[in-house]
């Protein structure tokens, strides 16, 4: 399984970070050994003093797909879920500043969390759901779908030009505004549609 995942997909994220909005969705991966199970600690990295959280909506892929029309994309997945794109911000910063690739500041051990997958069958239209986290029980980012730059479906139709999606894999599909840093010992917890399916401590 691989791991896509999408950059500057909400306006007010891009701003906060001074970045230009996008015209085509901004695609970047992390590997399996990414992939943070749910209910285990993410810890906090030796190489770097800024751990950011950046939460997002994530979609399960079920289907095998190359060259995926929009219209079709809907039939590749039936589940979504929160995840958190843990980001070295420090390091992503050096790493811009050099024109260098920043796969060691987002693509690290345990840098994409994910938590319970809920069939869309419970929920609400896919573009018109909301989700929320919380950071020691203080709301730190709320987001909804329907102000992504690109939809989910977009999404998909461009993303399988480059890459074949195979059963199993997960798109991250970006984070609204309120990003912001972690220390040892804080909590976070994910909700959607106002029912928490993620939960990560950080040590």
């Amino acid at each position: 399984m691989k791991i896509l995942c999408i950059g500057r997909n909400y306006a007010d994220h891009a701003k906060e970070l001074k970045n230009d909005l996008p015209t085509e969705p901004v695609i970047f991966m992390k590997p399996k050994s990414a992939l943070l199970l749910p209910e285990k600690p993410i810890y906090y990295p030796d190489f770097t003093k800024d751990l950011q959280f950046e939460c997002e909506l994530v979609v399960k892929i079920v289907k095998n797909g190359k060259f995926i029309a929009e219209k079709f994309a809907h039939k590749y997945y039936n589940s979504v879920s929160l995840g958190i794109d843990f980001t070295a911000r420090d390091v992503q910063r050096e790493q811009q500043k050099k024109g260098l690739p920043w796969e060691i500041a987002k693509a690290f051990d345990g840098s994409a969390a994910t938590g319970t997958f809920v069939p869309l069958t419970e929920l609400k239209p896919i573009m018109d759901l909301d989700f929320e986290l919380k950071l020691n029980g203080n709301t730190v980012q709320i987001g909804h779908t329907r102000d992504m730059i690109f939809n989910i479906d977009q999404i998909i139709a461009y993303a399988s030009r480059y890459f074949t999606f195979n059963v199993g894999d997960l798109l991250f599909t970006g984070t609204p505004a309120g990003v912001g840093p972690v220390k040892i010992d804080d909590k976070l917890e994910g909700f959607l549609e106002g029912k928490k399916v993620l939960d990560v401590d950080v040590k």
